[in-house]
């Protein structure tokens, strides 16, 4: 398994090229099954999961092409329902191809998803929605089968008590090819929802409300090939700018998404950093150790639970106590205890974690074991005294293209070692 092996102490300085959006292009990429012909995706992350998802989509005849960030993707020969077990084992993000696959071959099955071990994450909210539509789910040995009535889908008012993305997208997709109007309340109002909203109707669905708890949705008589570009990461575009938070300096995150990252450009203007937001990206500055900060995370548009961990990393070495409520998943905190081990100051009590700020760390060998903590670990040890080793960097490759050519070309003193 590869290591990175991190030098600390290092000011970063120079611009970074944020890659396509993770979660964005992994529903974009399922719901192109909806349409009998091709989709072209640009800017697309070339990372593990999207090769996971490339696996699947292959598995189930689907034809795709990779050149460079250039996704083509030909769902004509679809013919598959069954999703391989050992690659919905390895992502969490294969449950979304339940609704797409439910809507236009009418049957689906797949093994329950795998991913980061950040918590339960259950797929109740998937099943009753799909259920809404018409579909019958049964779920038993760690499966999950579903199969349409012989009219197809059908429109229906669905509500979810709780936004969950995953529901939002495969109840989205899903109603993309059912009979009629769908209304969905309680939806999630995630920039990913817009993603993937804003795809559907480049293929021609009737879509309204994206970004808002009420969408409406109805198919179009006929999908239409589309070519649809991937906005920047916001995660991945919050990790560097945690970097600059730890390690300090003046960098350009080009192609960061300003407007989709209310919160945590908020979050980094408390802890210290000068945010100017650009017209291609944002430029963030950093001199002095992080201020503490008070964080509590939930759906957007509240502070993004995927940025808590790199948050505490700063807050780490920043001077008094920060405190942190996670909301959301209730394993997140996993990272503590290695970053612990570079010498951080936490205190977990229940969901709220109590940092107490260090002048500066020390490099030790440290464990990822999921991939947004691994993240976090990375941009830590930029701020240890000495040498880092990192292991788990599978987990990390889940989600970033390459997060040691990123820092090394902002002058971080980092390496990836086989």
């Amino acid at each position: 398994m590869s290591v990175l092996r991190i030098e600390g102490s290092y000011s970063l300085e120079g611009t970074i090229k944020i890659q396509g959006s993770k979660n964005g292009v992994l529903p974009v990429m399922a719901a192109s099954l909806l349409h009998n012909g091709t989709t072209v995706l640009e800017h697309v992350p070339k990372i593990q999961d999207v090769f996971c998802m490339l696996g699947i989509l292959s598995a189930l005849g689907a034809d795709c092409r990779m050149e460079e960030n250039r996704l083509v993707i030909s769902a004509s020969a679809l013919t598959g329902t069954k999703i391989p077990e050992t690659l919905a084992g390895q992502m969490r993000s294969s449950v979304m191809l339940l609704g797409p696959l439910l809507a236009r071959l009418g049957q689906v099955e797949t093994s329950l998803p795998g991913g980061c071990r950040i918590g339960k994450r259950p797929v109740d909210l998937h099943i009753r929605g799909l259920e809404a539509l018409g579909a019958r789910v049964e779920t038993g040995d760690g499966r999950i089968r579903a199969v349409c009535p012989a009219g197809g889908l059908t429109g229906v008012n669905i509500h979810l008590p709780y936004p969950s993305v995953g529901a939002t997208e495969n109840i989205l997709m899903a109603a993309a090819g059912a009979q009629g109007e769908t209304v969905l309340t309680g939806a999630a109002r995630e920039p990913e929802i817009e993603i993937l909203c804003g795809f559907l109707q480049a293929m021609g669905v009737s879509v309204e409300g994206a970004g808002t708890p009420v969408i409406r949705i109805r198919k179009t008589s006929a999908f239409q090939d589309t070519c649809f570009f991937l906005p920047g990461d916001r995660i991945v575009a919050g990790t560097y700018l945690g970097a600059v938070l730890c390690a300090g300096g003046r960098v350009v995150l080009e192609r960061a998404p300003a407007g989709h990252m209310e919160r945590t450009i908020a979050t980094a203007r408390q802890m210290g950093a000068q945010v100017e937001t650009l017209e291609q990206g944002i430029r963030v500055s950093m001199r002095g150790r992080p201020r503490p900060v008070r964080i509590e995370t939930g759906p957007y548009p509240e502070f993004p639970t995927d940025m808590q961990s790199v948050m505490m990393a700063a807050a780490a070495i920043g001077y008094g106590t920060s405190r942190i409520r996670e909301n959301v998943f209730e394993n997140r905190f996993c990272v503590a205890k290695e970053l612990q081990k570079l010498g951080a100051h936490i205190i977990i009590e229940n969901k709220i974690a109590v940092v107490d700020g260090v002048k500066a760390l020390k490099g030790a060998s440290v464990a990822a074991e999921d991939l947004r903590g691994g993240a976090a670990l990375a941009v830590a040890a930029l701020a240890a005294e000495g040498s880092s080793f990192l292991g788990g960097y599978e987990h990390i490759s889940r989600g970033y293209e390459d997060i040691s050519r990123d820092l090394a070309g902002a002058g971080a003193h980092i390496t990836l070692v086989p």
